[in-house]
């Protein structure tokens, strides 16, 4: 059947709403937005802008996605916010699209959780299956990699980085990027370990993780130049497609790494 609208929503007649999506009271979608079927989409929710929501997906009372970003350089450009399938956007969340300073767009991808009161901002990219857990902001810029979970509380710099399966601590302030499958907490934020126990829960084996665990040891807590100990790593962990992602990330940061416990030499 046809969408499922509450009388009492507000829906401009250019929305365009897939099949099978209910919508919830007083909720107010705004003319540039396109949203997929099988949504559910509750009470006094606002979705506007340049907005396309895919299949699937949930999204709760008070939520707001697609407003104008909080940039005051944002000069009312056609930017755009694009979120896949299969998400659930929880209560006073909030996501909102790009500026013509950045990629002119933020894109969530599928099968995320963004709990209540956190927040994506403009130009920011999430991958697949991230979970941002209540009041978890991301300024704009921000890529976060594939299974990364951010906990409650924390914040992330703008242009930072979030690497695969690595695991923000609560209340963590992160400035610099985090590599894939690491662990980071404190202000500001340090690496402190590998995030063994993500690794485990995605399927990842022993031997990959003890791989990682050298890698992790000679990378943050060597003391030598960042690139001899990259060249180390490599060395002592070839043919592990893991340890080559952890290392590429690293190797790749412009804006510098989080560095671990330890005092280290200058990058």
């Amino acid at each position: 059947m046809s969408a499922l609208i509450h009388p009492t929503a507000v829906i401009s007649p250019e929305a365009m709403i897939g099949e099978n999506t209910s919508i919830g009271p007083y909720t107010v979608i705004g003319a540039g937005v396109r949203i997929g079927r099988d949504n559910r989409i509750g009470s006094h929710v606002v979705i506007e802008g340049n907005t396309l929501i895919g299949e699937s997906n949930q999204i709760y009372q008070f939520a707001s996605i697609g407003a104008a970003p909080q940039d005051l350089k944002y000069r009312g450009e056609d930017s755009a916010l694009r979120i896949g399938d299969r998400n659930i956007i929880r209560e006073y969340a909030t996501l909102q699209p790009g500026t013509a300073a950045g990629r002119n767009e933020t894109v969530v991808g599928n099968d995320n959780l963004f709990m209540a009161c956190s927040h994506v901002a403009h130009d920011c990219r999430i991958g697949n299956h991230v979970r941002l857990a209540n009041a978890a902001t991301l300024a704009g810029h921000i890529a976060v990699g594939d299974g990364a979970i951010l906990s409650g509380l924390c914040a992330i710099h703008q242009f930072v980085r979030i690497g695969k399966l690595a695991f923000i601590s609560g209340g963590a302030m992160v400035t610099q990027d985090v590599p894939p499958f690491c662990i980071a907490q404190g202000d500001r934020a340090r690496l402190v370990a590998l995030n063994s126990v993500g690794l485990q829960r995605a399927g990842i084996g022993a031997d990959d993780i003890m791989r990682l665990k050298r890698a992790f040891k000679i990378v943050f807590h060597g003391a030598e130049l960042l690139a001899t100990r990259i060249a180390m790593a490599a060395a002592q962990s070839a043919g592990s497609d893991l340890v080559e992602e952890l290392l590429a990330f690293v190797a790749s940061s412009s804006r510098g790494i989080t560095s671990g416990r330890r005092s280290s030499p200058a990058q």
